[in-house]
């Protein structure tokens, strides 16, 4: 995708999901945590700050492992996903880092859609 066509979607994502919870556009931080619930699958609940860490890292993993940089270990005896780097991620500028999150992340929400996120 286009820088152009990734805001459009970005945008458009961004108010789908801040309709969604009656409240602001959120940032690709918010989205991480949103990522991370779902991917932890255990529902809404309290998570402490480190918690909301983790699950950030787990929506980082499996966004990259979209790309092939990460791989599903399995899951701990709580249930919470592990993840291994598979490949080096290159050195990405700040701009081309943001441009990729918004791009995975609006593949993640348009595969969550169609049913096809494991």
């Amino acid at each position: 995708m286009k820088p152009a066509e990734i805001n459009l979607k970005w945008n458009a994502l961004q108010q789908r999901i801040a309709d969604d919870f009656d409240n602001e556009k959120p940032d690709i931080k918010v989205m991480l945590f949103l990522i991370g619930v779902q991917e932890l699958g255990q529902g809404p609940k309290k998570f402490s700050k480190r918690q909301k860490e983790e699950l950030m890292h787990i929506a980082n993993c499996k966004l990259m492992s979209m790309m092939g940089f990460y791989e599903l270990e399995g899951q701990d005896q709580d249930g919470w996903p592990h993840w291994k780097r598979i490949k080096v991620i290159p050195n990405y500028t700040l701009l081309e880092q943001e441009m990729l999150m918004k791009s995975l992340i609006i593949s993640y929400f348009e595969e969550l859609d169609a049913g096809a996120v494991d």
